[in-house]
């Protein structure tokens, strides 16, 4: 038999209920396969998750420990997502909840990971702005951010960008690795342990396919060259997959992660911008904008050059996104609300005999 805790699965106290305990590794569309102590499985989903179009939480992804009734002549059936740990959400915005077209909706698409592996090349699409980004996804999502500089061989001199990352980004480590060479991948077996989970983040063409080829010790993902214009490529990751790493560890790709958007994203902002929100408390009024108010200590910070206005309009920036995609996600959070409580009401009906009291 399988042991799922080679899968990192942990005992919990559910009722398993003639249950099987599995994780998804990986997601098709409607279809997921799913690992269990009997092996590897394909199940479908009961039909109670699709009563609720409009509840994207409440799909099971790549990553999560799942409950499924087992059947051995053909689909199982995932009865039960069970609580994660960690998560990759994005704001979806192409939400077709019935008349809510303009509903920002949040789609959970990776799960349960120990280690986020923010990976960008050392080449011309080298972006600092878009690593902190990245940086601000990672810390919101619960997994523990490392950066990865990729492609190092193609680079005549790479130090200048590995400076810059270290110099905006000193809390979080950085690592120079070329998949082609084997430059730097003796480093990342620290993260690579028995029963841990990475998952990569970072935009088509930064070489994520050719270090999981690398790390796998085999070829299972397709290389595409990438453009010679702007140094960019195109996703090759189909579809959401786990894969299990010859040193135990394991390995989330999908192609969802080079498209992340904000979504209730507060914690990881303050996470990624410590240093801006400490002036906060030293303005003069509680209430300033940081503006044109006197006694503004971002407004000192910025005149004496110790905050970049680079720094602080990047902080800007995803503040703005993260009130928006809030806004626009408050009907799913209003109804949430709702339907909790009119479950509340209906169970207390229940047991009075259908009087609510």
């Amino acid at each position: 038999m399988m042991n799922l805790k080679a899968y990192g699965y942990i005992e919990t106290e559910e009722n398993l209920d003639g249950l099987l305990p599995g994780r998804i590794t990986e997601s098709q569309r409607e279809r997921f396969t799913v690992m269990t102590e009997l092996g590897e499985v394909t199940a479908l989903l009961k039909g109670s998750f699709y009563y609720h179009a409009d509840m994207r939480t409440d799909f099971p992804c790549v990553g999560d420990f799942v409950l499924l009734r087992y059947s051995e002549s053909g689909d199982s059936l995932i009865i039960k997502v069970l609580p994660r740990r960690s998560k990759f959400s994005r704001a979806d915005y192409t939400g077709h909840a019935a008349g809510y077209a303009k509903t920002v909706l949040e789609q959970v698409v990776a799960a349960n990971f120990d280690t986020v592996f923010i990976l960008t090349s050392l080449n011309q699409d080298f972006n600092l702005n878009r690593i902190l980004r990245y940086l601000t996804q990672a810390r919101q999502s619960g997994g523990q951010p490392v950066i990865i500089l990729t492609k190092a061989d193609l680079a005549a001199d790479y130090f200048p960008m590995l400076a810059a990352v270290q110099e905006s980004i000193p809390d979080v480590p950085v690592h120079v690795i070329s998949s082609h060479s084997g430059l730097g991948l003796n480093e990342l077996a620290y993260y690579l342990i028995p029963g841990q989970t990475v998952v990569f983040l970072g935009m088509s063409g930064v070489g994520k396919s050719s270090l999981l080829n690398v790390l796998l010790e085999k070829h299972v993902m397709k290389v595409q060259e990438i453009r010679e214009g702007d140094s960019r490529g195109r996703h090759t990751t189909t579809h959401r997959q786990l894969f299990m790493l010859p040193s135990g560890a394991m390995v989330i790709d999908t192609p969802g992660m080079r498209e992340l958007g904000l979504f209730d994203a507060e914690e990881g902002i303050s996470a990624s911008f410590t240093d801006i929100e400490e002036l906060f408390s030293q303005c003069r009024f509680s209430d300033c904008r940081h503006q044109t108010e006197p006694g503004c200590a971002v407004l000192s910070a910025l005149n004496s050059g110790s905050l970049t206005r680079e720094r602080w309009e990047q902080y800007q920036s995803q503040q703005q996104e993260n009130r928006f995609v809030q806004h626009r996600s408050s009907y799913l959070i209003d109804k949430r609300a709702k339907d909790k409580t009119n479950a509340m009401w209906s169970k207390q009906a229940k047991k009075n005999g259908g009087r609510k009291q």
